[in-house]
């Protein structure tokens, strides 16, 4: 897909995506990507989109963040033909796991994965919704880097520049279709 392509399905991507005022809180504008998951040829061609930049990376793990980044990545693995991982959040996994926390605004937040869902060697797609901090992103690379797997990349459907969360993950290769 070249750059007007990919100008093109931003556009019509970013016009299905509802904002959702004062949620969670008031002075947040979310971004709600239910409409574009509801909208087969929309979701289907963003999945094709993000599989087509990975592809031929060797990715044999897509990574996705609780909870919105499942749905995500679990079609974009399918496309590469790769494994999907699930993250999760402290305490919500069976096995025996490997975590990383991370900041928030106030206190700290954890992230998990099985200890065995990536093998080391293994290159790992991290997909979630949003980039906005660069906490979460930066825990799912750290535990990644932690049993061995390599980040080959991070695929965010949405980036919120205004809050720099791409510094954190400086050296990472990043996409982002949409950017507000």
């Amino acid at each position: 897909m070249n750059q007007t392509e990919t100008g093109a399905l931003a556009s019509k991507i970013k016009a299905i995506i509802r904002d959702v005022p004062d949620f969670p809180k008031a002075g947040i504008i979310f971004k709600d990507i239910t409409p574009l998951l509801a909208d087969h040829a929309s979701f289907a061609e963003m999945v094709r989109h993000f599989a087509g930049k990975f592809r031929g990376a060797g990715i044999t793990k897509v990574l996705g963040v609780e909870a919105r980044g499942f749905l995500l990545a679990a079609p974009i693995a399918m496309e590469l033909g790769a494994g999907l991982v699930p993250v999760r959040k402290k305490g919500k996994l069976p096995y025996k796991t490997v975590s990383a926390s991370y900041a928030l605004e106030y206190g700290q937040d954890t992230l998990e994965m099985h200890e065995d869902a990536v093998k080391p060697g293994e290159k790992v797609l991290i997909v979630d919704d949003v980039l906005a901090t660069g906490g979460t992103a930066g825990a799912a690379c750290d535990i990644v880097e932690k049993v061995g797997g390599k980040v080959a990349g991070i695929a965010m459907l949405i980036e919120l520049e205004f809050l720099k969360g791409r510094a954190k993950l400086a050296g990472r290769n990043i996409y982002s279709l949409i950017k507000y």
